[in-house]
């Protein structure tokens, strides 16, 4: 299994081998077709030693103006005199300028006691300036100067063409010429011509490989205008101009092979490179073919390694995107390589050809795995979006936008990093210029304040930190001191709030766990009293010589006592499922006035057995509310039991209906025969009773359900203590 996992690796890199081989090939072939079908003389590689030949022409052989004879067509113009006359200011200042220069040498001198020196000082002081007076007197003064200036100038441009003419002897071997002055008929050749001989005995396609005619077709005669340009040009050479002039003749390339020029060397090597391009080529192409008919069940059917796709599609998909990039980049870079190897033709280059077309290979099998493995989540574009998430651009992004979420702290950021930055810069600058040194100092100086302010809210922060992680630690501590106008005062603003929140919730818990341990006991408590008079009566029915009446009380209280269990149990489940929310309301339109009489009607056999003395008020129009009738019923119906049961004897009850707004509130006060605890939260809690010795009939889940239904409805219900006057509040939205 090993050595066909290892042949096929085999093949499969022979074929990505042969591939990148083909693809240089076309690369190769698109950078290079016009050397495959341009001649060698048509290239810009010799047209431009042509035109480099025909300078050194004009100015090696050509030009016929002699040194002495340029000096004297110098000119010297009134701009050149002001130029010079004002190049170190006007008079009074260079006057000054050279006082100035020798009052120290003069000083010196005679503290010195050297009094010859010092007027051999004063006497070049005063030769000095009498010379810079006559400059401001005399333009012919001037003038001189100038034209001594351009005339050294002229010198040393002459003595730099000689020192170039070896240069120029390197052209003129390789090439051949025959010119002659259109004006004068005077000959200039490098031809070695006997008496009788003409020039086209050697200019002809037989001796020359090139021969180029002026004037001919749109050449026309060679001309040009004696400016002297080379690269050593002076300013006072190149204003000397003579009358242009006109050449007819020919300048050629010898194709005689006994002792070849550079030129013809270049010609060889450019029809050396043009066969090698054209095998490289076909051989590129013929390779690529193969590859593709060859490769291409290979390439699809090639398996990934999961570890290396794993790793990979791990990466980041920007940094994935730059790799790709790289990738690419580094195979352009490779066929570039490959493609220079043909601009000099060398056998010792075939070597490197090989390793270039190796390092390109290397970039084609990362080109094609990448390729694969980006393919694979390519048509997720759920996955992408998460990748996206993922890079570090978004998250760069994302970081520079939280930045910003508190502006302030954001444009402060921006103006540290930049003061940074140019503090870094100008250090850096100061060593290239003094000059920055003072831009130093004033950053250095404005820094101070600032390095200040971040150096307290570094210790501002840190007293947050330190804060933070007492809190997680479960110690309260004290409240952090709240600095206004900053974001870390607010941050610690914040974290007082959430401390107290803390404290807060641990209260409730604190409290819920007693309710809790409450709530056990209630419940055991109303539970086990019904079931043990069940359990205790029905031991006596089972006793022996029972009698007929007693078992028929007997009966009567275990059914009684059934029943309310019954109650309680199903009170229970019901509270149980308000809590929870799993209860469905089953809205309508109801009339409140008329649900409140249907409630009160219910009671009204125990309101007339009972000593307490009704009052109620409710409006003659209905009031609507889009309600559940059946479970708000229920919360009418558990408030008036609650008065029924725990209002004090011989009091009034007042209930009461009115419109507010697009409410409807619903009041109901009694005086209570016990005494209610001041926490009105508490009475609220499952199996909580006004009669805290549980003497009184009810389940204590009275408030507690009726509350949850009136919360179902989106409305409040709210309970007022004041002494031993107990109100119910329940306000409802009407429509």
């Amino acid at each position: 299994m090993d050595t066909k996992l290892r042949n096929r690796n085999i093949k499969l890199a022979f074929l990505v081998l042969l591939f990148t081989f083909g693809i240089s090939g076309i690369f190769v072939l698109a950078t290079n077709s016009s050397n495959l079908l341009d001649d060698y003389f048509e290239t810009e590689e010799f047209r431009s030693e042509y035109n480099q030949f025909i300078d050194y022409l004009f100015l090696y052989e050509l030009n016929e103006m002699s040194s002495e004879e340029a000096k004297e067509a110098i000119t010297v113009t009134a701009e050149e005199i002001d130029e010079h006359r004002y190049q170190y200011g006007d008079l009074l200042s260079q006057k000054a300028t050279i006082r100035n220069q020798y009052a120290g040498l003069i000083e010196e001198a005679e503290a010195a006691g050297d009094k010859e020196v010092a007027e051999a000082y004063k006497k070049e002081r005063d030769e000095k300036i009498e010379d810079i007076s006559q400059n401001f007197k005399s333009d012919e003064h001037v003038e001189k100067k100038v034209r001594a200036e351009k005339e050294k100038e002229i010198d040393q441009y002459y003595r730099d063409l000689q020192t170039n003419r070896s240069d120029y002897l390197r052209y003129s071997e390789a090439f051949t010429y025959y010119l002659k002055d259109r004006d004068s008929s005077k000959v200039y050749t490098n031809l070695n011509l006997a008496g009788n001989e003409s020039p086209k005995d050697h200019l002809n396609k037989k001796n020359m490989i090139f021969i180029r005619t002026y004037p001919a077709g749109d050449q026309g005669y060679l001309s040009a205008q004696y400016q002297y340009g080379y690269s050593g040009e002076q300013e006072t050479v190149s204003q000397i101009v003579t009358t242009p002039r006109l050449f007819e003749g020919q300048v050629a390339v010898s194709k005689i092979e006994s002792s070849p020029s550079y030129i013809m060397n270049m010609y060889e090597d450019f029809q050396k490179r043009k066969v090698l391009l054209m095998i490289y080529i076909g051989a590129g192409l013929a390779a690529l073919t193969a590859s593709v008919l060859l490769g291409r069940k290979e390439i699809q059917a090639l398996s990934l390694n999961d570890k290396w796709a794993g790793l990979y599609l791990g990466l980041p998909i920007d940094l994935r995107v730059l790799l790709f990039g790289v990738t690419m980049f580094g195979g352009i870079i490779s066929f570039l390589l490959i493609n220079d190897q043909f601009y000099y033709f060398s056998y010792s280059q075939l070597a490197d050809l090989l390793i270039g077309l190796l390092i390109a290979t290397l970039f084609m099998v990362a080109f094609i795995l990448q390729v694969k493995m980006i393919a694979v989540q390519w048509g997720d574009r759920k996955k992408l979006k998460e990748d996206w998430k993922g890079s570090y651009i978004f998250r760069m992004v994302t970081g520079i936008r939280n930045a910003f979420l508190v502006r302030s702290t954001g444009i402060q950021l921006l103006i540290l990093l930049s003061g940074i930055f140019l503090f870094g810069l100008s250090a850096g600058l100061v060593f290239v210029d003094p000059f920055f040194l003072l831009v130093f100092g004033f950053l250095f100086l404005a820094a101070i304040f600032p390095a200040a302010v971040l150096i307290r809210r570094t210790g501002y922060f840190n007293t947050i930190l330190q804060n933070t992680n007492e809190l997680a630690a479960g110690r309260m501590g004290s409240d952090l001191p709240v600095k206004k106008r900053s974001a870390l005062g607010t941050l610690a603003g914040n974290i007082n709030v959430l401390k107290h929140g803390v404290k807060k919730s641990q209260n409730e818990q604190a409290k819920s766990e007693r309710l809790k341990t409450e709530l056990i006991t209630n419940v055991s408590h109303d539970l086990r009293t019904p079931l043990t008079s069940i359990i205790t009566y029905t031991e006596l029915l089972k006793a022996p010589g029972v009698n007929e009446a007693d078992r028929e009380a007997y009966v009567e209280i275990i059914d009684r006592k059934s029943k309310r269990l019954k109650v309680l149990i199903d009170d229970l489940f019901e509270a149980s499922k308000m809590a929870s929310g799993s209860v469905e309301l089953v809205r309508e339109r109801i009339d409140l006035v008329q649900l409140l009489q249907q409630a009160l009607a219910e009671h009204s056999e125990k309101m007339d057995q009972n000593s307490l003395q009704f009052r109620v008020s409710a409006p003659e129009e209905p009031v609507y509310s889009m309600v559940d009738g059946q479970k708000l019923w229920r919360v009418f119906d558990n408030l008036i039991g609650n008065i029924l049961k725990y209002s004090l004897e011989n009091t009034r009850v007042y209930i009461s209906l009115k419109p507010n707004g697009n409410n409807a509130v619903i009041t109901f006060k009694n005086v209570t025969k016990y005494e209610l605890s001041e926490s009105v939260d508490e009475l609220f809690e499952r199996f909580k009773r006004g009669d805290q010795s549980r003497n009184t009939e009810g389940s204590g889940l009275g408030l507690a359900i009726a509350k949850s239904i009136v919360d179902l409805h989106d409305g409040e219900l709210d309970i007022e203590v004041d002494g031993d006057l107990f109100k119910v509040i329940v306000t409802l939205e009407t429509v």
